[in-house]
């Protein structure tokens, strides 16, 4: 994989990347923009792997090779697709873990369709698809040890789950039910094919306290956020504010169907860029 210097937006389910993520990177120094696009790029290759319609066979082979590739990348012999990451990876001190952990999430959707995860599952997915590319990015950042653990977990949960409500219709369409299994039961849902889901009356009542969880990681996140120095966070601000808005959008909206597709305006997104990058 190279890094692209003008990535194109990724449209995914998995990770909370996209144009909003390429808006808030290019205000970075060089060296952090340059590793960013890396990460970027990762997600956008091991994601596209997982919303392939290709075999399954094929795609858990295709990610085990980005596994393959990864350790040797930690070994120092780099297959020649990361051989670019390796002063990233000096630089900045980024973790195999964590890729391996987006890889780990890309897997539970290729090993089958998630279709109402159990709340154990979801917040493991979320954790591995979104806050795992927060721990990186948040040491291309270079937030403090703990308070960068704490602002992935959070906002990356926060994305994930707006992700999540903005794209019920979307995932319905290939298969896919990231709803809690648990909230489902309690709204008196006992179907778990998504299109089903997706067109029940009370499906209202299930996104309410997915909304007010996302609503929560948000909070806690921007607490993390007010302690620590604004240049150190006016990128994860920016994708913050991109996807919080969206959220807001989403709940004026409401969730009974039919649900008109929503998308934060290009103004907006500007307004949110102008305010937050100039430190």
């Amino acid at each position: 994989m190279t890094v692209h210097a003008t990535p194109e937006p990724a449209a995914h389910q998995g990770v909370a990347l996209g144009s909003s993520f390429y808006a808030a990177m290019r205000i970075l120094p060089r060296p952090q923009r340059e590793a960013m696009f890396q990460v970027y790029s990762f997600c956008r290759f091991v994601d596209d792997i997982a919303d392939s319609d290709r075999p399954r066979e094929q795609r858990v082979a295709e990610l085990q090779q980005w596994r393959d590739d990864i350790a040797a990348l930690y070994r120092g012999a780099p297959p020649p697709r990361l051989a670019d990451y390796q002063d990233s990876l000096r630089t900045f001190g980024l973790k195999r873990e964590d890729f391996e952990a987006i890889i780990d999430g890309m897997e539970m959707d290729v090993d089958a369709d998630i279709r109402a995860p159990d709340e154990a599952t979801l917040d493991l997915y979320c954790d591995r698809v979104a806050s795992a590319v927060g721990r990186l990015s948040v040491r291309i950042f270079g937030l403090p040890e703990a308070d960068g653990i704490e602002l992935s977990h959070h906002l990356g949960r926060a994305l994930q789950l707006t992700n999540i409500l903005r794209d019920i219709d979307e995932d319905a369409g290939i298969g896919r039910l990231y709803l809690p299994s648990e909230l489902l039961h309690k709204a008196g849902i006992t179907a778990t094919d998504p299109r089903v889901v997706a067109a029940h009356p009370a499906l209202p009542s299930v996104c309410a306290p997915l909304v007010e969880r996302a609503l929560t990681h948000f909070a806690a996140a921007d607490k993390v956020m007010n302690r620590n120095p604004r240049r150190l966070v006016k990128a994860p601000r920016i994708m913050g504010k991109y996807y919080y808005a969206i959220l807001q959008l989403l709940i004026a909206r409401g969730f009974a169907a039919p649900r008109a597709p929503v998308k934060l305006g290009k103004a907006s997104k500007i307004a949110i860029l102008l305010q937050y990058a100039i430190v």
